[in-house]
This record gives structure tokens, C-alpha cells and sequence, in this order.
């Protein structure tokens, strides 16, 4: 062979070789991240895999290591502690459903001749809750504690009232939903042998829009977007790094949840991704190119720092797990925007204040719903 054929032979060996390379690379690249654990032994790519459950044992105290040995002199143990008998921690109480409230409520008093029992009420109620598009309750003054109530079995109300709702996110109170309202009170009342007393109903559908138009100007609910830079993630990768943070499962395939500080609040944040990845046969197989975390910012307390936790909760995600911080549109979110939502959400949060309809309240949570 030439020198010219051995030079062609080299340079064709050496492109081939470049090939192989890149398309390896390329698949690697394609391979979704799966679960790491802390401690394992790095993959060829120098990222910690998660060992085999087959191969993972927990750790065993072996007894012979506490032997001592016969040259060593012990000393006399001390007198074993009494056993400390454990006790249960108390459930959390299960709140109550939300009040009506006359401020967003139209409420229709129900007058007794005489106490009702519980078990009638409810034997009286309708089928159905709503008004159209609006949620409708009775509620009773127990006799015994003296404060309303969702009626129960075995109390006793000396006075009745159902109530609408006002207005929720599908629009405010109408005179054909006012109209059903009291025949559907009418036949409740009717029932229990109560006399109902109604509101002017042109007074409470001007007061319904009126609450509507502050609620459409106030509702607000953020979304972050969480897009992979180069490789993808596997749901099991996005779940274990969401709880190092302290999201926990969601009800639903594909979403997780910060749970709120006191039991029974919404939750703080909703982390969410293709619940189809999270049904698959083999979820680590499932390619996620993008994640999104969301605040519901009128049903969280202001005390809760929701923005604040979403932040961060985005920025550490996208620092742990190689990804952008985007919003709906795949455009980046810097720090600038970011402080920009903060100042606007302190303003709407002061709003919210000053009609007594504080973030996270079961007013708010039932307006903004």
C-alpha cells in the first residue's frame, strides 16, 4: 500500500470511530435519569446509580462485636432506665365545613315554631347541593351549643337558614339561579315546617356582580415550568428529588404536593407532570422533558410564604436536576421577573386584607373556586 492509501485508511478509521462515538453519546443523552442513591458506586458517567433492591442489604449489628475480651477490665453497667411507655399522638380534628357568611353568602333565615331534630333535617334536604352553578347549604343553631352548624344525627336546632353562594369562578349569582334558590328553600322549609324569609333578590344579584368583578380582578394562579437542558428525567428521578424538598404523593398519578403547615389547609405548592409517565408499565423508562409547579395564591395564608417556597422550590429542582425555569411559554424567568411577581403578589395579598377575604381563608378558598 501507499503512503496515500495507509493516510486514507487512518483518516476513514479515525472518522468511523468519531461516529460510534457521537451516536453513542447521543443515545446516552436520549436515556431518561433515573433514581440515584447517596453513597452508591458512579455509573460510567460518574453519577451514583441506585444498587439493585436484590443487592441492597440493611445494615446487621453483629453480635460479636460487642464481645470483650478477657484482658480487658469492665466496669459494673448502670442500672437499666425504667421502660418509658409510648404513647399515641392525638388525631388532628377534622375542621368543620365553611360557615355561611353573609359576606358571600345570600342567606334566608328559617323560622321554628318549635326545635327540630337533626336527623329530619336531613331527611328533608334536597337531593342535590346546588343552584345552578352555585353550592347551597342548610345550616341549624344547635340547641345545645348555640353556634351553626351542617346538620347532624341526634341534635336538636331551634332556628334554620340555607344560603347560596354569591359568586364563584364560574360568575356571579343570576336571577334564574335566585329564582331556583327559593323554590328549592321553599320546599326544604315546607318540609320542616319552617317560615323562610328571602333577601330582595335584585339587591343580592347587584351585591353577586359586585363581588364577582372584585374576584375576577383578584384571582391569581402561578405556574412555574420546569424544562430539562439536556437529558430527560424519569418520574422516580423528579419524585425522589420533589421530597428531599418535602413534597409528598398526590391522590393523582404524576402530581405531588407541599403539604401546608397546619393539617387540613390546602396544600402550599403542586408539583405536576405527564400522569401517562407515571401509569407506564415501567415508569423509569418514561422520558420527561418538563415539569410544572403551581400556587393556587388565594386559597394559601399569606403566612405560609407560598411565593417565596415556590422560588426556591423551582431554583433547587433546576440546580439538582440540570433544568431552565420557565414560565407557560418556555421563556426563561429570571431573578428580576421573579421579584417583579413578589411585589405584585404583597399588593394583591393587601387587598385581599382589606375586604375580609384573607388568602387561604375558607371565604377566599370558596370565592376563588
Amino acid at each position: 500500500m501507499t503512503s496515500l492509501q495507509i493516510g486514507l485508511t487512518i483518516v476513514g478509521g479515525l472518522v468511523l470511530a468519531a461516529v460510534v462515538a457521537y451516536n453513542a453519546w447521543v443515545t446516552r443523552q436520549s436515556v431518561p435519569r433515573t433514581v440515584r442513591e447517596r453513597g452508591a458506586a458512579p455509573d460510567e458517567g460518574g453519577e451514583p446509580v441506585l444498587a439493585p433492591l436484590a443487592e441492597r442489604q440493611d445494615p446487621v449489628l453483629d453480635d460479636s462485636s460487642l464481645e470483650v475480651p478477657d484482658a480487658v477490665e469492665t466496669l459494673d453497667a448502670p442500672d437499666e432506665p425504667e421502660p418509658i411507655e409510648p404513647t399515641l399522638a392525638p388525631l388532628p380534628q377534622r375542621r368543620p365545613d365553611p360557615a355561611l357568611d353573609a359576606l358571600i353568602d345570600v342567606i334566608a333565615p328559617l323560622a321554628l315554631e318549635h326545635e327540630v331534630s337533626g336527623d329530619a333535617v336531613l331527611a328533608a334536604l334536597p337531593a342535590t347541593r346546588r343552584v345552578g352553578s352555585k353550592p347551597f347549604a342548610v345550616e341549624g343553631l344547635n340547641a345545645q351549643s348555640g353556634e351553626w352548624e351542617g346538620a347532624r344525627p341526634h341534635q336538636r336546632y331551634r332556628a334554620l337558614q340555607a344560603g347560596v353562594q354569591l359568586a364563584n369562578r364560574a360568575g356571579p349569582l343570576n336571577d334564574i339561579e335566585f329564582s331556583e334558590f327559593v323554590v328549592k328553600t321553599q320546599a326544604f322549609a315546607d318540609a320542616v315546617g319552617a317560615s323562610p324569609d328571602f333577601p330582595d333578590m335584585r339587591a343580592e344579584v347587584a351585591r353577586a356582580r359586585e363581588l364577582d368583578a372584585f374576584a375576577s380582578g383578584h384571582d391569581a394562579q402561578l405556574g412555574f415550568t420546569l424544562r430539562a437542558r439536556r437529558a430527560a428525567w424519569s418520574p422516580g428521578y423528579v419524585s425522589q428529588h420533589a421530597s428531599r424538598l418535602g413534597f409528598v404523593a398526590g391522590t393523582l398519578p404524576g402530581r405531588m404536593v407541599l403539604p401546608a403547615s397546619q393539617p387540613g389547609q390546602p396544600p402550599v405548592l403542586v408539583l405536576t407532570y405527564d400522569p401517562q409517565a407515571a401509569m407506564a408499565d415501567d415508569p423509569e423508562q418514561s422520558a420527561l422533558r418538563e415539569i410544572t409547579l403551581s400556587l393556587e395564591v388565594t386559597h394559601v395564608a399569606r403566612d405560609e410564604q407560598p411565593f417565596s417556597r415556590l422560588r426556591q422550590a423551582a431554583q433547587a429542582l433546576a440546580e439538582a436536576m440540570d433544568g431552565l425555569v420557565t414560565d407557560d411559554a418556555g421563556a426563561p424567568l429570571p431573578a428580576e421577573a421573579m421579584d417583579h411577581i413578589g411585589t405584585d403578589l404583597e399588593s394583591l395579598y393587601d387587598a385581599l386584607d382589606e375586604r375580609d377575604l384573607a388568602a387561604g381563608s375558607p371565604q377566599a378558598r370558596r370565592l376563588f373556586s
